[in-house]
This record gives structure tokens, sequence and C-alpha cells, in this order.
């Protein structure tokens, strides 16, 4: 959730120490937050979003001619994440109960709307002629590529060798990656803890540069 009960989802997530986590769980690699800030922030609820018009797909698994054909996951995908949402709703109350705080309850936070048609009858394919789609904005992130760093600092992948962001070659570090050390890591809120990590290091190989036996 965006908040609750009168508490930031960063707030949560550090105090439940679900920043600070340092094994990915299965499944759960991607570390993307469904919330918004505008409008002074809030949860993206999809069931609403196809509430309000928004056509809901599965996963895109392939094209024939002008025919686009979906898997049929969106409905497990969503019933995934509202597992997710509620576990750590519960896991707040919990705390609270837990520490004896004085936070007002949050009953509506639990209620769900109802599954739109979009789930229940889920598309499996659209002909694009007929539905008049003319064009396609795909957003589907992006990869990295790091072959512009012309030092010996990528493993056979082409992705950054590191240990904690401190890479074999002398003079490169890398912050800002998903999970380098934590689930916080590529999040403003959490790559602190990297950067004070690597900052330390760096002072610590200059006192060994700086050394000198006698002195």
């Amino acid at each position: 959730p965006r908040s609750y009960r009168d508490r930031d989802f960063v707030w949560w997530l550090g105090v439940l120490g679900l920043w600070d986590l340092e094994v990915m769980e299965p499944g759960k690699e991607h570390v993307t937050i469904a919330v918004s800030g505008s409008h002074g922030g809030f949860t993206i609820d999809f069931r609403e979003l196809a509430h309000r018009g928004v056509t809901l797909v599965g996963l895109t698994e392939a094209f024939e001619g002008k025919t686009i054909h979906f898997t049929d996951d969106l409905s497990r995908n969503i019933l995934d994440g509202d597992t997710s949402y509620l576990s750590l709703l519960d896991a707040a109350d919990e705390y609270v109960r837990r520490n004896g705080l004085d936070l007002p309850e949050e009953p509506k936070a639990r209620k769900m709307l109802a599954d739109p048609e979009c789930m229940t009858h889920p598309i499996r394919e659209i002909d694009m002629t007929v539905s008049q789609i003319t064009s396609i904005i795909w957003a589907t992130g992006f990869l990295s590529d790091y072959d512009w760093l012309q030092v010996d600092a990528l493993d056979g992948d082409g992705k950054p060798a590191h240990q904690r962001g401190v890479s074999s070659e002398p003079g490169v570090y890398f912050v800002g990656l998903p999970w380098l050390s934590r689930r916080g890591s590529s999040f403003i809120w959490g790559v602190w803890h990297d950067a004070k990590h690597i900052a330390g290091h760096i002072a610590t190989q200059r006192q060994y540069a700086a050394y000198c036996p006698g002195d």
C-alpha cells in the first residue's frame, strides 16, 4: 500500500525489516512497488483501473499477422498481488499490536473491488484491425548494457562482477543495482547503505596506499 494506518509504505518496509532483506525469495526478484506519488499518493489498484475503463490482459504470448495472443495469467497475477498486499497489512497490524502503537485502524484498506470482466472472462487474443489498434507502446522496461565500460569488471554475461559494489577493477564501484546487497539497494531509500560501505572501502584503500613503513 502507498500508506497504511497513518504511515507511509517506506516506513512500514523499514520497521518490518523488508528493505534489508538480503536474499531474494523465488519469484520476487522484481522489486517494483505498485504505488503512485501523484495527488498526495495512492495505491495502484488494478481492479479499479479496469472498472475505470482500462482493459487488462495477461502476458503477451505471440503475434500472428495482426492478431495478438495473451497468456491466461491475468487473474493469477492480480491474486498473487493481493496475497502480497494483504500479507504486508497483516505484518503491519502485528507490529502495531506487538509494540503497543496508537495508530488508527484502517479496515477499508482490506476491501477489494469486484473482479472486472477482464479477470472473469480474460481476453486471450485481440485482432488489431477489428479493434482499430494502430499503435502499440511497449512499456516492458529495459535491459542494462555495460559494453561501454571498458574495464575488466564484468562477468561472462556482461553484468557487473562485484562484492557489495566493489569490483575487482581498482577504482570501479557500483551502486544502485537491484539486490546489490539488499532489497533496498536500487531505491533512494536504501542505496545509502551501499554508498556508505563503498565510501568506507575507498577510505581504507587510500590509507593502505598512503602507508609507508617507518613513518
